[in-house]
């Protein structure tokens, strides 16, 4: 969006007499108060509880749930007290994770996987699916973590369309007396539905459409949240000239930069961004009200851990796929992520509020408040990033840390919520853009993943253009 009379009087406002003009400018164009308006601490994990929604009409996607039973030794591979299922039809899904009672207990084991294409029939070997997935979640002692509803969860793994399955779950065995599995196990089998319809018949097939269908009320509400970005109803925030960047910036934030920042800001091109109508996500699923925080101080990349088996033509349906596994199966108020990039680098946008604004996620447990999760959509501990993907976390992070005058190769300060590695209440030091990692005990986003941050951080710096 150009606009030549901000730019001129970009001069004049850098004074301190300009700095408040520029508020004034900036308050008609603030979002309605029904949207923009942070929870209540009280009230922020408020909501209803997440049923399945298969059937409920005119949701897009359903969850299966099944328990797990003891498996007889042969099946338990030798292994005293492993649970799984056999191999069984079941409704057609997409992705598949293991989930128990309580959030807090870790399982020490394997969770191994095997399923049947549904175009072919054939069986797919044993799948190893993560299971350190406790190291993402809402910070301990929020509305969100103390919410009732989260439960305990693997990693989701993206296994294609499918229509049967098999699973077992086998104890830890370099201990002479492994711990036992946690309580309630259950297998959770995804269908994400087709974006454009909101029938369960497209399971992650190679012709995605994006959605048109009409806007309902929950879709209306998280499409104003980019209201100054796009129109109401995009499914794409287009991408930015530096000028335009800049004037964008001033709208944005202008009652909170310095005069300095006025005159000379740092900021890179904004990216094109895939909205949530965009990617179709199901509104009706998460939380209604937005959660946000006072600034973007640091940016966490991870990565998705549901293997790289999928098409860029896939993306919208593994990223639909891992929002129900969030809400319905782990019980998050939305997907937890901030944005998500695909092997072909487009990104997405993740969690409701406002791809300009200081959305507070799930992401980086202890480290969610005042910063953002970008997640690339993939598993990189021994499969390298694509290029694409690295080079789209750079122009992400030089825009989204420049709204909040961050510089990409510095660092910053955070408060740590607990986890881990810090304890709550502990200041850390961090670099601005900080690996999963750096702020908890874990292997993501990968080694691979995790290697290339440096280069993001050099090219986002020169997207800013910074010294």
């Amino acid at each position: 969006m150009a606009m030549p009379s901000i730019r001129s009087m970009r001069g004049f406002l850098a004074s301190s007499i300009g700095v408040t003009c520029a508020a004034a400018l900036a308050l008609p164009l603030t979002l309605p108060a029904t949207t923009a308006t942070a929870l209540p601490a009280a009230s922020a994990g408020a909501g209803t509880k997440a049923a399945d929604p298969s059937a409920q009409p005119g949701i897009s996607g359903s969850t299966q749930s099944l328990p797990l039973v003891p498996l007889a030794d042969e099946r338990a591979a030798g292994a005293p007290g492993a649970q799984g299922l056999p191999r069984q039809d079941v409704r057609r899904f997409s992705l598949v994770g293991v989930v128990w009672d309580d959030p807090d207990t870790e399982l020490h084991g394997r969770v191994q996987v095997r399923t049947r294409a549904a175009g072919t029939g054939a069986w797919s070997g044993w799948q190893d699916v993560e299971t350190h997935n406790a190291d993402h979640g809402p910070d301990p002692g929020t509305p969100e973590d103390s919410s009732g509803r989260r439960r305990g969860a693997t990693a989701p793994l993206w296994v294609g369309d499918s229509d049967g399955v098999e699973v077992r779950v086998l104890p830890e065995a370099s201990s002479r007396t492994p711990a036992p599995l946690p309580s309630g196990l259950r297998l959770e089998l995804v269908d994400p539905g087709r974006a454009d319809t909101g029938a369960s018949t497209a399971r992650g097939t190679d012709d995605d459409p994006p959605l048109t269908g009409p806007l309902n009320a929950e879709t209306t509400a998280a499409s104003q949240a980019n209201a100054l970005l796009a129109p109401l109803g995009a499914t794409e925030i287009p991408e930015l000239g530096r000028a335009d960047t800049e004037d964008e910036l001033f709208v944005l934030r202008a009652p909170e930069m310095t005069a300095e920042q006025l005159a000379k800001p740092y900021i890179g091109p904004r990216p094109g961004i895939t909205t949530r109508h965009g990617w179709g996500a199901d509104e009706k699923l998460r939380e209604k009200e937005f959660l946000y925080t006072k600034h973007v101080k640091a940016a966490f990349v991870h990565h998705t851990a549901t293997g790289n088996n999928y098409t860029c033509a896939q993306a919208p349906s593994v990223i639909r796929s891992i929002y129900r596994y969030h809400v319905v199966s782990m019980g998050w108020r939305d997907i937890g992520y901030n944005f998500l990039v695909d092997k072909c680098g487009k990104i997405y946008e993740g969690r409701a509020g406002g791809v300009a604004e200081p959305v507070m996620g799930a992401h980086t447990l202890g480290f969610n408040h005042d910063s953002m999760g970008v997640a690339v959509l993939g598993t990189f501990n021994s499969t390298s990033p694509p290029t694409k993907s690295v080079k789209a976390i750079g122009q992400l992070t030089a825009w989204k840390l420049g709204l909040f005058g961050g510089d990409p190769g510095g660092k910053t300060s955070l408060k740590s919520g607990g986890g881990n590695l810090y304890k709550k209440g502990t200041n850390v030091r961090l670099n601005v853009i900080s690996g999963h990692k750096d702020g908890f005990l874990t292997d993501c986003p990968g080694q691979l993943l995790y290697g290339k941050l440096g280069s993001v951080r050099s090219d986002a710096s020169r997207l800013q253009g910074r010294p």
